[in-house]
């Protein structure tokens, strides 16, 4: 499904030369969940922003499911961005003036959706993670793992092939971060969804197939989990 040859992400030139991603080669197939790990500065989150189209790569190939959309011009990357990947941040990104609802059907919007369809669309993507009955709530009335779950339904509503994660459980305590993996633990057995996601918690690797760990923007490990 995914495929990357030989990734590069390079700032600056010469001697100042950051190589955030130095060389990343790897595949991942439909249904898997992947994490993403490494220290701050691994180049982890740069992998992600680049695998979900919302930064350039310097070189190197990356397709996905035989799409080479590393090469794509700029106008259908972010139509292919809108419309066949989700991405969850790490702080929410909810607009506090609209409900649940509202947070998640105005990309059905953009699309071009009539409001109805798109009213349907958000109410079905909220049920799959267990927030329909809260539909018309803002986000100050949510607690951090409801407004995480609003996020992954507002990406998981135009059902993309693939979910990118940043860091989700990042502001969340031990029980609401078990609430959202227990989410994508459900979209990933129910749908097949496939979920790439960055974290830095060892625990979380406990509901995920398999683990790419980055150092100084080169892979030093790819291992798959062991379920018990």
């Amino acid at each position: 499904m995914i495929l990357v040859k030989d990734l590069k992400r390079y700032y600056g030139t010469g001697e100042t030369t950051v190589k955030a991603l130095d060389g990343v080669s790897f595949e991942i197939k439909k249904g898997e969940i992947v994490a993403i790990m490494g220290a701050s500065g691994s180049g982890k989150t740069t992998l992600l922003r680049i695998l979900a189209l919302l930064d350039d790569a310097t070189g190197g190939e990356y397709t996905i499911q035989g799409l080479e959309v590393s090469s794509l011009p700029e106008s259908e990357r972010s139509y292919y961005r809108l419309t066949q990947v989700g991405y969850v941040f790490q702080d929410y990104a909810l607009i506090n003036e609209m409900s649940a609802a509202e947070n998640v059907y105005v990309l059905s919007m953009m699309e071009g959706k009539s409001i109805k369809d798109s009213y349907d669309t958000a109410l079905e993507a909220l049920d799959k993670v267990g927030l329909k009955d809260k539909h018309a709530r803002i986000p100050d009335e949510l607690s951090g793992g409801e407004k995480q779950r609003v996020a992954i339904a507002r990406a998981i509503a135009k059902k993309p092939d693939i979910l990118f994660a940043d860091e989700p459980c990042a502001n969340l305590d031990t029980a609401n971060s078990k609430q959202v993996l227990d989410v994508f633990k459900e979209l990933n057995e129910k749908y097949g969804q496939t979920i790439v996601m960055v974290t830095h918690e060892q625990w979380h690797t406990e509901y995920v197939d398999r683990v790419i760990t980055l150092k100084d923007g080169k892979i030093i490990s790819d291992e798959r989990e062991r379920k018990g």
